[in-house]
């Protein structure tokens, strides 16, 4: 059996990354609605299929995070989806959070639930052969949030999260995501993720998590989406850097971003621009949903009946990913083939 620390590993060997298509039910209906897509278990599944099923997938892509109704099903021939992954070398992994609720007494900011059954669900998802885990917590950033009790129950929620998963010998994928909703600056932005991390890892370290059996899933340092100035990606690449060094300990063995809502081109610059950074002790590598799927999903909206151009979209973009973790993406191969 994979120790902790050579599953982490394997997650973030380069160049690959990882395929979040862990949608919860409402997220998924809303990215398909847009795309006059009816939100079915087989129009799931079918989508899902042809994502896993992507020739060459397997040189770009470690792992791919699951929904929990992907996890149990199978295509046409019987097979689970997620044994198409293991079997060309992809690890399959689950979310295991569910979902988020107001915070008392803070309800524009939210805690994230499932610590109740989590054991019982983590027993279930390691007999069905998942790997590793997820839990996302989300921190929103406004005039009055986020506040301490919010970001404390928070961390201590992912830290017993990771510390449950390492117990059923699954790898933890702990996200704090600082969220890019609001009209704050970048250094806003820095400031609340380095404040987030440091109280993350804090918990984790409380809890007796190994930090060497896990990963990070985080945010690039950016403006708010209603910001009136774009970024300059040299200062996102050193912000970002910055909270890093400031907060995550080098036993981590890999962080991966989450894209949070950037264009799927701008995620790939900015992981290829913190690629390029000298002497850094972890794995930087991707966790993307939207910017490795948004061009897949338009594509097969257009014809469900032809789903080669929707899988050499997504191929496209997972090749261009791996080439930004090794620090060697141009924005000119956005329009090679």
């Amino acid at each position: 059996m994979l120790e902790l620390f050579e599953i982490a590993e394997k997650l973030v060997e380069k160049p690959k990354g990882i395929l979040a298509a862990d949608e919860s039910m409402p997220t998924i209906e809303k990215r398909f609605s847009r795309l006059g897509i009816e939100n079915t278990p087989q129009n799931r599944l079918s989508y899902r299929q042809l994502l896993f099923t992507t020739p060459e997938i397997e040189k770009y892509i470690s792992g791919v995070i699951l929904f929990d109704e992907t996890v149990f099903q199978e295509n046409e021939e019987g097979i689970l989806l997620h044994d198409i992954l293991a079997q060309r070398g992809i690890t399959p992994g689950v979310k295991v959070d569910e979902g988020k609720i107001d915070a008392p007494g803070s309800p524009t900011e939210k805690i994230t639930q499932g610590l109740n059954n989590l054991s019982e669900r983590l027993t279930k998802y390691k007999a069905h052969g998942m790997h590793f885990t997820k839990w996302r917590a989300v921190t929103l950033i406004s005039e009055n949030t986020p506040t301490p009790q919010v970001l404390k129950e928070n961390a201590t929620a992912l830290a017993e999260f990771a510390y449950v998963s390492q117990e059923h010998g699954m790898v933890p994928i702990v996200e704090p995501e600082v969220l890019m909703d609001g009209k704050h600056d970048i250094n806003k932005c820095e400031e609340v993720s380095t404040h987030t991390l440091t109280e993350v890892f804090s918990a984790l370290e409380k809890r007796g998590v190994a930090l060497n059996g896990m990963l990070l899933k985080t945010n690039f340092v950016v403006s708010g989406r209603d910001f009136q100035a774009k970024d300059e990606v040299s200062d996102v690449v050193q912000k970002t850097i910055g909270v890093l060094n400031k907060t995550v300990p080098h036993d981590v063995p890999g962080i991966v971003f989450l894209s949070g809502g950037l264009a799927p081109e701008l995620a790939t610059l900015y992981l290829c621009e913190v690629n390029r950074q000298a002497d850094l002790p972890w794995q930087l590598s991707f966790s993307y949903g939207r910017a490795l799927q948004a061009p897949a999903m338009e594509a097969w909206a257009k014809d469900r009946e032809n789903i080669k151009p929707a899988q050499e979209a997504f191929l496209k973009r997972a090749r261009l990913n791996a080439m930004a973790r090794m620090g060697e993406y141009t924005y000119e191969e956005e329009t090679n083939g």
